[in-house]
């Protein structure tokens, strides 16, 4: 029996990893917004300790699942033509995300920890608004047509054990911040 292909060698250690960068990536906006654009200062802007934002690497996950195969073709006039279905579908899944994550963390914490939309033009409880969604619709193309085909060769390349090895580093830290705050919101 041959081996499998390395695309396909342990999907659960590539998704989890493919989710950890964009984590990583989606907290490195975070603070590029407040820090280069807001001008408010530093501050971790995710909910753990860790610099990463896990919001974006399940909006990264989703693109991925529901998304990246209506651009797999490999026609590019069907590629063009999808582009505004995959932009307006970005736009809603990270934004029905990010209202889910509001409850959830407010549920949680008492509070979402991102800016409130209020002072947006268009915007729902504060907690959404149009011109994030039009952001993430961006963003999310930029994940799709840039950086995950980027991610795909760059996992590819490591062999078996190193995937599995990177995979347990990164696992195990994120693991652990996480233990931290669920203790940390216990006690």
């Amino acid at each position: 029996m041959s081996p499998l292909p390395r695309s396909r060698q342990n999907p659960v250690a590539r998704y989890f990893l493919y989710f950890f960068l964009y984590s990583v990536i989606g907290w490195l906006y975070e603070v590029f917004l407040e820090v280069v654009v807001y001008r408010w200062g530093f501050s971790n802007r995710g909910i753990l300790f860790g610099p990463y934002c896990p919001v974006y690497g399940f909006g990264a996950l989703a693109f991925l699942f529901l998304l990246y195969p209506l651009i797999r073709d490999k026609d590019l006039r069907t590629k063009l033509l999808r582009l505004p279905v995959i932009f307006l579908g970005c736009a809603l899944v990270a934004t029905a995300i990010e209202l889910a994550a509001s409850y959830l963390c407010e549920a949680i914490m008492g509070d979402w920890p991102w800016q409130t939309y209020v002072d947006y033009a268009i915007n729902f409880q504060g907690r959404i608004a149009l011109s994030p969604s039009v952001r993430f619709g961006l963003g999310g193309m930029v994940f799709l047509y840039l950086l995950q085909p980027l991610f795909e060769r760059l996992l590819g390349a490591l062999s078996p054990r190193t995937l599995r090895i990177v995979f347990g580093v990164c696992a195990g830290v994120m693991g652990l911040d996480f233990a931290v705050f669920v203790v940390n919101k216990l006690f």
